[in-house]
């Protein structure tokens, strides 16, 4: 049976249960489960705290889970990241007061407070500098106001709640982060129900990124038509009753799904529609 570390809660639970559900797992029920057992899937999940499942899974008590990419690396285990899964997305970066002119290259001797001490000593380890590392379990960005830090590292979305704490972002991202499936090690990924496990969220990833178009086009201009929705490998083609008109259908990037419209209407398609994709595989 293979066993899987799932988030118990945060930002990152309720994706990553959605994106199991997705995959066909039966999941969690209740907030308050921490296990769950599908056996029609052989599959037991276990519902940890984020920032402890790489702990796990490098000890080998578990051998895959799902956590935030900052937090593998923080974890200082060593544990190899087998699939992003597009969700989650933050940046790890550095802040000082408002008024400072302070950057990441100038922080030798100082104080930074972090809920991260690993990451911020594995990047002050690429500048050959050294620094006192503050670690604190949340709300790093007073702690400057507090004096009991010169600087700080944090995981940001917007920056808003720095900049009410009168900090700015100083410095290129140290990190960019999102949720990932962790093993012990990259060959974990060759076990046949971990690799099965990573292609089923991996068709639904992909499927979130991609639409299917389909339209019918003069010939005439069909050849310029699958020019703008070239698919994966080529697009279905089909004849329609009328010789002068043929049917196209092929995925597309969903971020690409409006230009693509308008380039389909100028050259005449008519009956254009765009479905979501549940899952593929590609």
């Amino acid at each position: 049976m293979l066993q899987i570390a799932l988030p118990n809660k945060g930002s990152l639970s309720e994706e990553a249960v959605n994106l199991v559900r997705a995959a066909g797992y039966a999941c969690r029920r209740d907030e308050k489960d921490l296990v769950a057992l599908d056996p029609d899937n052989d599959v037991e999940f276990f519902f940890l705290r984020p920032r402890d499942i790489p702990v796990y899974v490098h000890s080998g008590v578990l051998p895959v889970g799902i956590t935030g990419r900052d937090l593998a690396q923080d974890s200082d285990t060593g544990v190899a990241e087998l699939l992003s899964l597009g969700f989650g997305r933050s940046v790890f970066r550095y802040a000082v007061p408002r008024d400072s002119v302070l950057t990441p290259d100038r922080f030798g001797g100082l104080r930074i407070a972090s809920s991260y001490p690993n990451l911020v000593r594995q990047d002050l380890r690429r500048r050959g500098l050294e620094a006192e590392i503050v670690r604190l379990d949340g709300a790093v960005e007073i702690s400057v106001r507090l004096g009991v830090a010169d600087a700080v590292a944090d995981v940001v979305q917007s920056g808003r709640t720095l900049e009410q704490a009168g900090l700015k972002i100083v410095g290129d991202p140290v990190l960019a982060s999102e949720a990932v499936v962790i093993g012990r090690d990259a060959e974990s990924a060759q076990a046949p129900a971990i690799a099965r496990f990573l292609e089923r969220l991996r068709g639904i990833v992909v499927a979130r990124d991609y639409v299917m178009v389909e339209y019918d086009v003069p010939r005439a201009a069909l050849e310029q038509a699958c020019k703008v929705t070239p698919g994966i490998e080529s697009p279905t083609i089909a004849p329609l009753s009328d010789p002068a008109w043929a049917a196209v259908k092929a995925m597309a990037k969903r971020k690409q799904v409006n230009v693509i419209l308008d380039a389909l209407a100028a050259l005449g398609a008519k009956g254009i529609i765009v479905t979501d994709i549940r899952t593929c595989r590609i």
